[in-house]
């Protein structure tokens, strides 16, 4: 009798953990599907989000399309045409004085004193360093007010102090009053 209750025993806690087990396998199989699901859920929204992106990069380069005018174009391709005009009697050195001077106004502001200042320490003598900065075309008023901004981002000055410190670095007393005025001080 002892021998047939432990069977007994025996056979409900096997039917017990077979029971627990296949829960745990039914749980495990509906989980694995819920996270198939909800992968595809994703991939399907990152579709929607690079395709809305791709619409609105589509969008806005239309937008800049339709905002340029025909003058606007016609006046860009002149201007290209207009730098791109070689003078024959242009020496190596003068070409490449007027090349180095873009450069530098590719990369920051100069007043155009100072610009000649700089190709000449480059090594360009004063009449090669003087037609460089002749040959391109400037707003040196601009570049005062870019040079004003780029103080300003790093250090503080008075009104006055500001502009003392442009006609410093080669502005005219005008060009540095108008800097100051266009950024507000």
């Amino acid at each position: 009798m002892k021998k047939m209750l432990v069977l007994m025993l025996s056979l409900l806690v096997v039917f017990i953990l077979a029971a627990c087990g296949e829960t745990e396998i039914d749980n495990v199989d509906s989980a694995e599907e819920d996270q198939t699901e909800e992968v595809a859920e994703t991939e399907k929204n990152e579709e929607k989000v690079e395709e809305e992106i791709e619409e609105v990069e589509e969008a806005e380069a239309e937008e800049v399309i339709e905002e340029t005018s025909e003058e606007e174009i016609v006046e860009e391709v002149a201007t290209e045409e207009a730098e791109t005009v070689e003078n024959p009697d242009e020496t190596l050195s003068q070409k490449n004085a007027v090349d180095m001077a873009e450069g530098y106004l590719d990369y920051t502001a100069f007043s155009e004193s100072g610009l000649i200042e700089q190709l000449k320490f480059e090594g360009f003598d004063d009449e090669d360093a003087t037609y460089g900065v002749n040959q391109i075309s400037v707003d040196w008023q601009e570049q005062a007010v870019s040079m004003a901004q780029d103080y300003l981002d790093y250090s503080s000055f008075s009104r006055s102090g500001l502009i003392e410190q442009l006609v410093f670095e080669g502005f005219s007393n005008e060009d540095a009053t108008y800097a100051v005025d266009e950024i507000g001080l």
